[in-house]
């Protein structure tokens, strides 16, 4: 009986349970949509931030776009973290928000720095170009933190410092907001939390 049902569903699991037909094939093209997406994104950002005409100084004003910056990053979270409970697919929508999240707060600082070391030259042990400055945004935030590139001026400790903290509540409470998200948005579909990502390995028949 099992056999005959899961030859007229397609379906494959416990008896009873039906799986729609189709519904493998459409979380593969999800995957690769989703991934797509969040590659793009992050390009997009990166392209912007090369091609911006960064030639300006870190003045007051630079200071209150800054922080502006750092409430659009907020925004922007909040944001996508409504997008995952309303997706059919919480957890690849969860991958788009962490992409676009993680770059605009990294090419924030990136843009910080730069604009920083042209304000006040010297903020850092060597000019920096916006590749120098991507690369200390990166290394602070993974704290790997190199030693060749290092802040000595205090505006740019503070600035660092910034986005350490930044980093710590990224990495941590942001995480587990997304997390939630995705919960919240399997159970409003009535799903268990099972991984919207294909399943290798498993042949449907």
């Amino acid at each position: 009986m099992t056999d005959r049902a899961t030859a007229r569903t397609g379906a494959v699991g416990p008896p009873g349970e039906r799986v729609p037909e189709g519904r493998e094939p459409r979380r593969r093209r999800a995957s690769v949509l989703a991934l797509a997406r969040a590659l793009l994104i992050a390009t997009g950002l990166l392209t912007v931030y090369y091609l911006l005409p960064l030639d300006g100084r870190l003045t007051s004003g630079a200071s209150v776009l800054l922080v502006c910056g750092l409430l659009l990053v907020v925004v922007v979270f909040w944001w996508e973290v409504r997008a995952i409970v309303d997706s059919p697919w919480p957890r690849l929508k969860a991958v788009e928000a962490l992409a676009t999240t993680l770059a605009l707060f990294l090419l924030l600082f990136a843009t910080a720095y730069y604009l920083l070391e042209h304000t006040t030259p010297g903020s850092f042990s060597e000019p920096l170009t916006k590749t120098d400055s991507l690369y200390f945004t990166l290394t602070t935030f993974t704290t790997v933190g190199y030693g060749d590139i290092a802040a000595r001026s205090q505006g740019g400790r503070v600035l660092a410092m910034v986005q350490m903290l930044g980093g710590l509540l990224l990495v941590g409470v942001a995480a587990k907001i997304l997390a939630g998200a995705v919960q919240a948005g399997l159970r409003r579909q009535g799903r268990e939390p099972a991984d919207d990502f294909p399943r290798g390995g498993r042949a449907e028949r």
